[in-house]
């Protein structure tokens, strides 16, 4: 094969791993229990609004859950800004447990300030 060849397949390989890795990190969604769904209301004891997805720890009656939202930009596109998931506010969370984290959840929707926000 000639150099040309040769570099365009090593620059294609590299631009596939660009855009593959992101991808293959990610930890998909088959790690949560759609057939137990769960609500989680009370206060905001932790927020991160970055990505891969912006994450709350709400303190239940009997446990803090950690509840795992949209990406912050699917968030953004729906109102829901990081002021509206800050440490202190009250939120209601309906979505399915973990199977692999203990107290941990994927959020469908979350209520806020009296909205609802959907998270898919």
């Amino acid at each position: 094969m000639s150099d040309r060849i040769n570099r365009r397949i090593v620059l294609l390989t590299f631009a596939v791993g660009l855009v593959a890795g992101p991808a293959l990190a990610h930890h998909g969604w088959g790690s949560y229990d759609a057939a137990k769904p769960v609500t989680v209301t009370g206060p905001i004891v932790t927020s991160k609004y970055e990505n891969p997805h912006a994450t709350i720890q709400v303190k239940g009656r009997d446990k803090v859950w950690t509840v795992t939202l949209a990406p912050t930009f699917r968030m953004n596109n729906r109102g829901a800004l990081a002021e509206l998931v800050a440490v202190g506010k009250t939120v209601t969370a309906y979505g399915y447990p973990s199977t692999a984290e203990k107290d941990e959840m994927r959020a469908e929707r979350i209520t806020v300030d009296g909205k609802t926000f959907e998270m898919r």
